[in-house]
């Protein structure tokens, strides 16, 4: 990446050329109208309103559309933060359940979950950032309109009001931050409201711990949510289609993953798909068979999750009648620019192409403001991570073992475990390891995969190794305080160039 795509459009631009800048953002073709805006973000997910809040920051006229009636998203309201929240209330009881005593801590009577104080407190958590976001719009004075928004031409949108009425927005251009929604799977209808089969935002909202729960889908969410209601008593069972747990991530990591969670007491039925499912009174009977066809069985589950993945959600947009295109998954096609067909148009997120990550749209939507602002807005996608919030935690970046093989690439790897690491000992949580992939001839760390305590919070340092170009021995000689979990990391990358002290 060239040094100067990372410099702050503030830092360049010079405090007393007001005149200058108001020059550099009328680059549009349409004539300036004194009520126009220079953007209009779609959308107030993690990219939308990010990137109205950048915008508006280095100076840009700004509005958002978001016709959720809060901000934040499918991340902030029914994605990312609440299903922290409730893994976080999951993990403390079954630490009081499992582990307490051995830190000499005794609790006289049973440790009981009340589930509706849990769902409380995700709640809780919730509000308190959604209305953040909305405080934030006012402090850097970007537009917020609730309802939904349709692009009604190459510089205009119109925005159905939530509550009534209508607001037709000019614009110079306009950026879509739409996200995505939960793909249906046909021979398993979701009905959130009847608290039987349900997706990502049903199981957020389970009144009680299910007996037996079947999970269709072995990715991230379902791992996650899965794993809540494992540690409140569940007995869960995870049908996945393909031969492997989350296919994308390095095959090592899954591994251990899935060996991980076993012991934990999932089950797995790997190379299986779902063909029928019945609500019978309080129970859900699915009908199983092998992927590759065969005898078909029956299994009768308390709660069933649909997790199988999401799709693009652009209902609505007005695309067609732009001659914006979709690839064949309903991805919004855009250069490396973000831009689409029509050159006003930008895009990002969960709309286009590449991981589904609410931390890969921010990072887009920077770009794409930056890009209108007329700087060099840039996103580096092999620096992008990935974290699956179970107990332990696995994070990844970069390249997996299996594509520098496919790719032909030379490469030297390391590894080391948690079991050698004395804070992960001292705190009772050595499960797991950190591996590091680098060039062969270079030494520059080009992946990194961690399935440990922390992983999610010691993936950062493999992500900045890979943005700035370091290698294993830069990162194996960096001191690294003790006693911490990073000194894995640190060992990993000295087993890569050369060899670990501890292992």
């Amino acid at each position: 990446m060239f040094a100067a795509s990372r410099i702050s459009p503030n830092a360049l631009r010079p405090a007393a050329s007001a005149a200058r800048w108001t020059a550099l953002r009328s680059f549009s073709k349409t004539s300036a109208v004194s009520d126009q805006y220079d953007v209009v973000i779609v959308g107030g997910g993690p990219g939308g309103y990010v990137a109205a809040i950048k915008a508006s920051q280095i100076g840009l006229k700004t509005a958002c559309v978001e016709m959720r009636g809060s901000l934040g998203g499918t991340c902030l309201n029914v994605g990312c933060i609440p299903s922290k929240a409730l893994l976080t209330s999951s993990h403390h009881y079954h630490d009081a359940k499992t582990h307490f005593a051995d830190h000499g801590i005794v609790i006289s009577g049973e440790v009981t979950m009340d589930i509706g104080k849990m769902l409380d407190t995700k709640a809780k958590s919730v509000d308190g950032l959604t209305g953040g976001i909305e405080y934030l719009f006012k402090k850097y004075g970007v537009d917020y309109f609730k309802g939904k928004g349709k692009i009604s031409g190459p510089n205009a949108v119109s925005v159905a009001l939530n509550d009534g009425g209508s607001e037709s927005l000019d614009t110079k251009n306009i950026l879509i931050a739409t996200g995505s929604e939960v793909t249906p799977l046909p021979p398993v209808p979701v009905d959130n409201a009847g608290g039987k089969i349900v997706d990502s935002t049903g199981a957020l909202d389970i009144s009680k711990v299910p007996e037996k729960m079947a999970v269709i889908g072995g990715g991230v969410i379902g791992l996650e949510m899965g794993s809540v209601w494992s540690r409140l008593g569940a007995d869960v069972t995870v049908i996945e289609f393909l031969d492997r747990i989350c296919p994308s991530m390095d095959q090592e990591l899954t591994k251990k993953f899935q060996q991980v969670l076993k012991k934990q007491g999932f089950k797995f039925n790997l190379k299986t798909k779902v063909v029928k499912s019945e609500v019978k009174g309080d129970s859900v009977v699915l009908t199983t068979e092998p992927s590759k066809g065969g005898d078909a069985k029956e299994e009768t589950y308390d709660v069933v999750l649909v997790a199988t993945g999401r799709r693009p959600y652009t209902e609505g947009l007005g695309l067609e009648d732009l001659g914006i295109q979709t690839d064949k998954l309903g991805r919004i096609e855009v250069d490396d620019h973000f831009r689409t067909a029509v050159p006003s148009i930008y895009a990002i997120g969960d709309c286009i192409d590449g991981p589904m990550l609410a931390h890969k749209a921010e990072e887009e939507g920077i770009a794409a403001v930056e890009t209108i602002a007329g700087f060099a807005g840039h996103v580096n996608y092999n620096a992008i991570p990935g974290v699956i919030y179970t107990y332990p935690e696995v994070a990844s970046v970069g390249k997996t073992e299996e594509e520098l093989k496919e790719a032909g690439v030379a490469y030297n790897v390391g590894n080391f475990p948690f079991s050698a690491n004395s804070r992960a000992r001292a705190n009772g949580s050595s499960e797991g390891f950190v591996k590091v992939l680098a060039e062969k001839d270079t030494d520059k760390i080009i992946g990194c995969h961690i399935i440990g305590p922390n992983a999610g919070e010691m993936i950062a340092e493999a992500v900045i190794a890979i943005e700035y170009g370091a290698s294993s021995e830069d990162l194996a000689r960096t001191c690294h305080a003790h006693p911490t979990l990073s000194e894995a990391f640190k060992e990993a990358c000295m087993s890569t160039y050369d060899k670990p002290i501890h292992f």
